[in-house]
């Protein structure tokens, strides 16, 4: 096989993973023969998973040619403590220049790993940790595979504008059936690229057996001789005639839909029409229409897109733009939480898992206090009877949240946050009330998420100490924290603000102290074009629905119903008062707020959605409709607009922050790259601002 596949200058070195081999007696385990066991190493520390460029590939396949080469009885494969491998090396695809290349390197994944699959000998995948795309396909191509119960495995390509293009897409379906493999290729990867546990790929089929990772290796091979003896006889099943393919196939083609809304359908088409292709495919007709889809996606623009997005989450996880120096930070071992309400519960929580530090909450009055304390021992219950908490460790964290009405307790604490109700004035009082309580080095935060920081600092004698920490709902979920300085905020501070997140690990951007930060300023002016184009007359079910061939899970009143009205529209009315009238106040926003209706849908009978005839009654009768592409482009061109202010008046340092806001806050969909580069492909940012938020060329982005 060839392996001369040259890269374009500039393209990231490749972090080899070496493929070591070993043999193993197996007449300990009651078989007469040897195992030739290649272990996959790329000699980085444990934070670096296994990956397989055209070396890694290459070395793989010498080393199971040294394997053949020793007469085994079996081979087997595995991976460096805790990690099997997690696939393809994905760092230098945007760098790739013709689809020759990327056809090249589908080819030689597949030419290595069916060896795997097709050699007379069986083969086994000991899988003793994270197994991600192409190292769970490298598991497939063997005959047998055993898990350790900690591992977790996935096929995320489609989530990334791919297929499982080193054979994944033709042997699962055949493997485990036509709907269980539209559940790992298509349905967990548009869930937010779900993995599975152990136990779930062995109810699956995907894996035989399942060991701890005490003795995992030990039981695997004796796992391996047991079958090769005879003692253990694993029974396979043909799903060629299965009845559920049409199904299956129809079951990922709506899913795909309603994520993506019919837009950038491309890889889960491919992906869909690969798994239909695999009932009647041999295996080498469905692995040559592998390599022409990987081919396909890796130069298209959805690829390139994701892999831009995605390698950017990844850089911001791990550095924080303009941070201070990290030794800067103080400890924190206390932390006092004011407000119980639901927010401020969500916060109690996800401290109290993550900083394992006694939490305290406080209210106006006893009664609010012990619900948001019994919310949060309640949600570590929770935790337990869903398997993910020992009930040791829940009650150890139970008895570490307390409350009281009595702030003077606070007096200890390292780190304080309100999340009370929006209002200014309240904000200022409870500062300066918390500045005569705390210590001279306790930071006080706030969760505002639209409200001026410097402004709640007005009168307080170390404004240095505040500063703006911006969780998004839920708490838990929610990737992004805005970290947002003032003028007079310290280095230490924000460096202390920053060790908690990492604590709480999240992704942050730190902000300029601006109206709105940046994701609700960006997403109140998007969500002010669609609303206003309703109130000049256009159709609401046209309005809500002009921005789904971009490819949004949520429609913008959707979205509206999770928020809120009263929240959406407090927040209008504070940027339409910091920033202008561009951020115009909708009379339908606030008919609905005054009335008291929630959301623009309901559920019928049948669970569908439904428009909600009290909140039809109430909007605005314009008499200047717009069509659904003349919504679309306004509110295309308002995001642009907005976000050459914020990037002029310094919200944010770079192009790629406002991008990580959006992803990570907002939901923009992955498989776009990031708002910026989408409007800079649209041509709206040159139309807009006269010039591109990102250089062309999405390898220069990163």
């Amino acid at each position: 096989m060839s392996t001369e596949i040259k890269l374009p200058d500039g393209a990231p070195d490749e972090v080899v993973t070496h493929a070591l081999v070993r043999d193993v007696d197996l007449s300990a385990f009651g078989f007469i023969g040897s195992l030739a066991l290649i272990t996959l190493d790329n000699g980085e520390d444990h934070n670096r998973p296994n990956t397989f460029g055209v070396q890694s590939l290459t070395e793989l396949n010498a080393a199971i040619s040294q394997a053949l080469s020793r007469k085994p009885s079996a081979i087997a494969i595995t991976g460096k403590p805790f990690i099997f491998a997690a696939g393809a090396d994905l760092s230098a695809l945007s760098f790739l220049t013709t689809r020759e290349q990327a056809l090249a390197i589908g080819k030689l994944g597949h030419d290595v790993f069916r060896r795997l699959g097709e050699l007379d000998i069986p083969t086994f995948a000991f899988i003793n940790g994270l197994a991600l795309g192409g190292g769970l396909e490298a598991g497939l191509h063997c005959t047998y595979r055993t898990l350790a119960s900690t591992a977790f495995t996935a096929l995320p390509e489609v989530f990334l504008g791919l297929v499982p293009g080193w054979g994944g897409a033709t042997l699962l379906p055949k493997m485990i059936g036509p709907e269980r493999a539209v559940q790992v290729i298509m349905l967990n990867a548009l869930n937010n690229n779900t993995m599975m546990k152990a136990k779930d790929a062995l109810a699956l089929g995907i894996a035989d057996a399942v060991y701890e990772p005490a003795d995992f290796l030990e039981r695997s091979v004796k796992f391996a001789a047991d079958i090769l003896s005879g003692r253990n006889k694993i029974d396979r099943v043909d799903y060629s005639n299965d009845p559920g393919w049409e199904k299956a196939l129809a079951t990922g083609s709506a899913a795909a839909f309603k994520k993506y809304g019919g837009a950038s359908m491309d890889a889960p088409a491919r992906a869909l029409a690969l798994i239909g292709q695999a009932k009647t495919a041999t295996r080498s007709a469905g692995f040559d229409a592998e390599d022409q889809a990987l081919a396909d996606l890796t130069m298209s623009d959805p690829l390139r897109s994701s892999l831009y997005a995605f390698n950017l989450i990844q850089k911001k996880r791990k550095k924080v733009e303009g941070a201070p120096k990290s030794a800067l930070a103080r400890k924190v071992t206390k932390v006092g939480v004011v407000g119980a309400g639901l927010m401020a519960s969500q916060l109690a929580l996800i401290m109290v898992r993550n900083l394992k530090c006694p939490i305290l909450m406080t209210d106006l009055d006893q009664e609010r206090v012990d619900k948001g304390v019994a919310w949060v021992h309640a949600e570590l219950k929770k935790l337990v009877e869903k398997g993910r908490m020992s009930q040791e460790s829940a009650h150890r964290l139970a008895g570490l949240v307390t409350g009281s009405i009595d702030k003077s307790h606070f007096a200890t604490a390292d780190f304080v946050i309100e999340a009370i109700f929006e209002e200014l004035s309240l904000k200022q009082t409870l500062f300066k009330e918390l500045e005569k309580i705390v210590g001279p080095e306790c930071v006080l935060a706030t969760n505002t998420s639209s409200l001026s920081v410097e402004a709640m600092t007005q009168g307080l004698e170390h404004p240095e100490r505040v500063i703006g920490f911006h969780f998004f709902n839920p708490v838990a979920i929610m990737p992004l924290l805005e970290v947002a300085r003032t003028s007079t905020t310290d280095d230490a501070t924000t460096a202390t603000a920053i060790s908690v997140g990492k604590e709480l690990k999240k992704t942050m951007v730190i902000t300029k102290d601006a109206p709105g930060f940046v994701v609700n300023r960006l997403l109140t002016r998007f969500m002010g074009e669609i609303t206003d184009a309703m109130d000049e007359g256009t159709p609401a079910d046209v309005a809500d629905n002009a921005m789904r061939s971009v490819g949004f899970p949520m429609s913008p009143f959707e979205l509206l119903g999770l928020v809120g009205p009263g929240v959406a529209l407090h927040v209008a009315q504070t940027l339409h008062k910091n920033l202008g009238p561009r951020y115009r106040i909708s009379p339908t926003m606030q008919r609905l707020v005054t009335e008291g209706v929630k959301t623009f849908y309901i559920k019928s009978e049948d669970g569908k959605l439904i428009a909600n005839p009290a909140a039809v009654a109430l909007i605005e009768k314009g008499d200047k409709p717009s069509t659904a592409q003349e919504v679309r482009l306004r509110a295309l061109n308002a995001l642009a607009e907005e976000a050459r202010m914020m990037l002029d008046e310094g919200v944010v340092a770079t192009a790629a922050e406002i991008d990580t806001c959006m992803l990570l806050g907002a939901g923009w969909p992955m498989i776009l790259g990031g708002i910026l580069p989408y409007l800079d492909r649209e041509g709206i940012s040159e139309s807009v601002c006269g010039k591109r938020f990102h250089p062309k060329g999405v390898a220069s982005l990163l």
